[in-house]
């Protein structure tokens, strides 16, 4: 199987790695994400200017291809980067429901407006008990007249704080784990009945709490048919748990490669403790980690890329992120214990990037959920 990247692909690396080594150093990160909004306006419109935002879309959409390979090559070097711009919450997530469900003059408008930089989205969808569990909706949305009223709460929205408008997951019919019935609207952020409390997560981005108590909307901003919506939300998560696990595997490298030049010259009875056979051991062990790991995520997207059954692409997803997971918990604890202390400190990246890959781990489903997933098809 051929797993060299194509020349668009390595033009697209190679872009990130350059904008990375040019302006956005350890210092400069962590400015960005103490800031009100825990983003780069200047950073975002750079995105746009490069292309970036387009690449979940296909050519059809105005976008590079929508290719999950693609997309895994932007995540990896994300993940090397630590990088805080909402990218997975409007590209992936949003953009790729509008994609999906949206009609052609509605879908035009909202796309143009993600791929240039001119909008911020946030897709609401999970709830408190849903565990992973896209039908799990109890969010209601009632018809009344020629209006639609949502009612409920949504939990660890990501970009709610800054989102122009957000894309709700909501129920119109049925019982609360049915899967038919399930819908999805664009609610203004202004709107009457909706409220956001921001909260910071684990690894210092931004998430919040999205309440809607009576929020009227008209019809129109539905995205697709009525009670239709999960198999797309389920196609966008598993897309974006892909991408998920190439962040991932970009941070790991970069945890592996920082632990192995801080083995050289932390020293120990009067000699690098990278000089201790125990410790060697330990270290390849993170790099053969960290290798499994990009390849099972290499062949998750290049699976999703594919003419396979949907069954199949699930549990490729599902593959990935199992084994993913599992390697989160070993290179990045061992990481912090061969650093020690200091490993957890603010002042040194490495306990940073240790947040990061312990949010992913959990975000769309843990290890754990994923092995069960996987032995269930």
């Amino acid at each position: 199987m051929d797993f060299s990247y194509t020349e668009v692909q390595q033009m697209l690396q190679d872009q990130v790695q350059k904008f990375v080594q040019k302006s956005y150093d350890f210092e400069t990160r962590n400015k960005i994400i103490e800031s009100e909004k825990g983003y780069s306006e200047e950073n975002w419109a750079l995105f746009a200017e490069l292309g970036w935002l387009t690449v979940p879309f296909s050519e059809e959409d105005g976008g590079l291809g929508g290719s999950a390979v693609d997309l895994m090559v932007m995540m990896e070097e994300f993940g090397k980067a630590n990088l805080v711009e909402p990218y997975l919450a409007n590209a992936v997530l949003a953009g790729g429901l509008i994609s999906r469900l949206a009609g052609a003059d509605s879908k035009a408008a909202l796309l143009e407006s993600l791929m240039t930089g001119g909008v911020q989205l946030a897709c609401a969808y999970a709830e408190t008990g849903s565990r992973f569990n896209l039908a799990n909706v109890s969010t209601v949305a009632n018809t009344e007249g020629d209006a639609i009223v949502l009612n409920g709460e949504k939990v660890a929205v990501l970009n709610a704080a800054n989102a122009e408008k957000i894309l709700v997951v909501a129920r119109e019919s049925g019982a609360v784990a049915d899967r038919e019935g399930i819908s999805v609207f664009i609610v203004p952020a202004d709107a009457d009945g909706l409220s956001v409390r921001k909260f910071p997560t684990i690894d210092g981005r931004q998430a919040g709490i999205v309440k809607l108590n009576g929020v009227t909307l008209s019809a129109t901003n539905r995205l697709g048919a009525a009670g239709t919506a999960l198999s797309a939300l389920e196609e966008v998560i598993d897309q974006a748990t892909v991408g998920v696990c190439a962040e991932a595997v970009g941070a790991l490298e970069m945890l592996l490669r920082k632990t192995v030049e801080y083995s050289k010259t932390r020293n120990q009875f009067g000699v690098p403790i990278g000089t201790f056979q125990a410790l060697q051991h330990r270290m390849a062990d993170m790099f053969i980690e960290c290798q499994l790991a990009r390849s099972i995520t290499i062949m998750a997207a290049m699976k999703l890329d594919s003419s396979a059954s949907p069954a199949e692409k699930t549990k490729a997803v599902s593959a990935a992120k199992s084994k993913v997971g599992k390697a989160i918990q070993l290179v990045g604890q061992e990481a912090i214990q061969i650093h020690g202390g200091i490993g957890t400190t603010e002042e040194l990246d490495v306990g940073h990037y240790f947040k990061r890959v312990t949010a992913l781990n959990v975000l769309f489903g843990d290890a754990d959920f994923h092995s069960e997933r996987f032995a269930s098809y």
